[in-house]
């Protein structure tokens, strides 16, 4: 036993617990960080005349002070939080493009029909006319404008993907590195780095930032892979990730895993947590559903406004041109369908729009598994709903929720196992457009007209004559020789007989020429419909050979005497005529969005627009909120874990005053020991 050695040991004891004090406060703004502390243990007593007396002390361990449970709490909210943020900063620039009536669609839309009605008040007003086709044209560019910023962002996400990837691989690297190192250095001396063990478990936070992953512990060494299970990290190797094309859609980039001996997994649809997860989630949930449904809308608005004017006649008496492009143009057509990589055939498969009232803001996917008849697919809708399967090559084509599909063979043509994912409506805003540039001719008036003859005794009324087919102002040659019929094929003269007596009334129709055309009947006193059948002519007053014409519906009403008559005529001069006008006002209100397949519900254009605007707004508001709640679980969990790891200055200066006390103390029981060595050398 030593006065001196014992002395010295609590020398050295004081002396590393200020090591180790000092170091964490000149950590305590170090990321990651785990305060330590210092063991001491008593050294062996020695027995002395008959009693043990201790031999001093020893400085045991410098433990790290870490709770595994609240730091893998910490972590868990940094990835649902980053998710949250990540989500929250795109949803809430798309919110407010479409919400603010200087970005959005619906200032435009209004100011659209507000053009109309004012040009339907005076329809020969030329001034009023361009001042409509301007107002198209801003209302083109709009949905251009919006749809640019959605495909902008869309390159973003991708950008932002392959950026954070690389920013996780080297996390990964990192954290395989650290595994490698904490295993040497525990193999090597049975102590555990605590600088290292900080350094792994920060680089796992980090990494949760960018991408949910969870960590699990064994001798040592941590395992690290993604929530679903794929291993980013085991032992002291890692596997990498990239973000490469979807093979579904090669615009929209996936994380793919790779794996050795070649093997790449898509992660795209597993992932989740971190910002990576909140991106991913985000393009499914918002970006591409309102893509879609903007497209949809500006599809409906040019194809039902096209489609209207297409059943009037302009300024000059002739019949409507369209005002924006033709929906199925064939750059359209082309671009609604895009082969998945891997097909072994070169068909492309082009798709055409039926009816825009059907069409969803939905994508599809094709497929061509019937070996025996390539002209069958399977078609599976994003949603999950299995559509069916249908034979491209019937006549009439099968029409799968307003469209239409048709293959088109290149020289190995299509061949079993293809597949193409079909967007109908992804590109309607960016291929909007306006094509009509003169005044004239927008086509306000209806193409008939009906007048009473002069000398009618009788009550009899009629409504004007309206087509019972509509002319598809796209429909090309048919659709010619429609509006050249209808022109050259009227007036038709209706002329009515004496009552029976069985109370009807009769009534004959004859040409320009007074040859009859038909007869019929009505019931005197009540509505009564009647549709015209009109043998069509052409140019010269020829029939057409073969024998074509075309029908007309009117409501005959009151109670006509014999001999009164009714003339319908082709409007050729009909320029005070608003009838076509008041038609594209009822556009603003009428249901031509979403229709049913039995022609139930559906939404106005300015009903759909709304709906997309408060969609989209209700998504960034339950963004907000989920952001506000996982800030808050995030706060609690860091502070819950600082409580414990993160250095305390009031509680480090504290121990550091009785450190010193320590090291003094144990300076005075050296110098007392010098002392009485001095003494007993004197008394010698």
């Amino acid at each position: 036993m030593s006065l001196l050695s014992i002395g010295m040991s609590g020398l050295n004891a004081a002396q590393g617990s200020l090591s180790v004090l000092s170091n964490n406060i000149a950590n305590a703004n170090t990321a990651g960080y785990s305060r330590q502390q210092t063991t001491q243990s008593a050294n062996a007593s020695n027995p002395y005349g008959g009693v043990f007396i201790g031999s001093g002390t020893t400085l045991a361990d410098v433990r790290r002070v870490y709770n595994e449970y609240l730091d893998t709490a910490y972590q868990n909210s940094t990835a649902l939080n980053s998710d949250a943020a990540a989500y929250l900063d795109q949803v809430s620039a798309v919110d407010k493009t479409l919400s603010d009536k200087t970005t959005g669609m619906s200032a435009v839309l209004s100011s659209f029909f507000a053009a109309v009605q004012t040009a339907s008040a005076n329809p020969n007003d030329t001034s009023a006319r361009q001042i409509l086709l301007t107002n198209a044209q801003t209302l083109s560019n709009r949905f251009n404008s919006i749809s640019n910023q959605l495909g902008q962002q869309k390159e973003t996400i991708n950008s932002q993907l392959t950026s954070m990837a690389d920013q996780v691989n080297q996390l990964t690297s990192s954290i395989a590195s650290l595994n490698k190192q904490i295993n040497q250095v525990q193999g090597s001396s049975n102590t555990t780095p605590a600088n290292l063990l900080d350094a792994r478990a920060e680089a796992v936070r980090s990494l949760n930032e960018l991408i949910g992953v969870t960590a699990s512990e064994k001798n040592g060494v941590f395992s690290v892979s993604t929530g679903s299970g794929q291993s980013l990290v085991l032992g002291d190797q890692s596997n990498t990730i990239s973000a490469v094309p979807s093979k579904g859609d090669t615009s929209q980039y996936t994380i793919q895993l790779n794996m050795a001996g070649n093997t790449a997994v898509d992660l795209g649809n597993v992932i989740s947590g971190g910002s990576i997860g909140g991106l991913l989630r985000y393009r499914s949930d918002v970006l591409m559903p309102a893509i879609n449904d903007l497209g949809r809308i500006a599809i409906v608005t040019a194809d039902a406004i096209n489609s209207q004017l297409g059943q009037g006649v302009d300024l000059n008496g002739e019949f409507g041109a369209s005002m924006f492009k033709d929906i199925n143009n064939a750059a359209s057509v082309a671009l609604r369908s895009q082969a998945a990589q891997g097909n072994t055939g070169d068909a492309s498969l082009g798709v055409t729009i039926a009816d825009s009232s059907k069409l969803t803001n939905f994508d599809y996917k094709v497929s061509f598994n019937d070996g025996t008849n390539l002209n069958k697919v399977t078609v599976l809708r994003s949603d999950g709903k299995a559509m069916g399967t249908y034979d491209l090559s019937a006549t009439p084509p099968p029409v799968i929720d307003g469209v239409t599909l048709t293959i088109k063979n290149g020289a190995a043509g299509v061949k079993e196992g293809d597949s193409f994912k079909v967007s109908p409506t992804a590109n309607g805003a960016k291929e909007i457009g306006t094509v009509l540039t003169d005044p004239s001719k927008i086509a306000f008036a209806a193409p008939l007209q009906g007048e009473a003859g002069k000398s009618n005794q009788g009550t009899g009324t009629f409504t004007p004559p309206t087509l019972t087919v509509p002319i598809d102002i796209e429909g090309g040659a048919d659709a010619a020789q429609l509006r050249v019929g209808i022109a050259n094929s009227m007036p038709v003269k209706m002329v009515f007989g004496d009552k029976a007596a069985d109370g009807t009334q009769s009534y004959t129709l004859s040409n320009a020429k007074g040859e009859p055309i038909g007869t019929g009947t009505i019931v005197p006193g009540q509505a009564n419909k009647i549709t015209i059948n009109v043998p069509m002519r052409d140019a010269s007053g020829t029939l057409l050979d073969p024998a074509k014409s075309f029908s007309f519906d009117t409501t005959v009403a009151g109670s006509p005497t014999s001999g009164d008559s009714t003339s319908f005529s082709f409007n050729a001069t009909g320029k005070s005529d608003n009838r076509n006008a008041q038609a594209l006002i009822g556009l603003q209100t009428k249901a031509t969005v979403g229709v049913g397949a039995d022609g139930s519900g559906g939404l106005s254009l300015v009903g759909a627009n709304s709906k997309l605007v408060s969609t989209v707004g209700a998504k960034a508001a339950a963004a907000t909120t989920d952001t506000t709640a996982t800030t808050a679980l995030l706060t609690a969990n860091k502070n819950a874990r600082n409580s414990v790891s993160q250095v305390n200055l009031d509680e480090e200066a504290g121990d550091m005053i009785k450190f010193q006390q320590y090291y003094t103390a144990s300076s005075q029981i050296i110098k007392a020991a010098q002392e009485t060595f001095s003494t007993l050398i004197n008394s010698l």
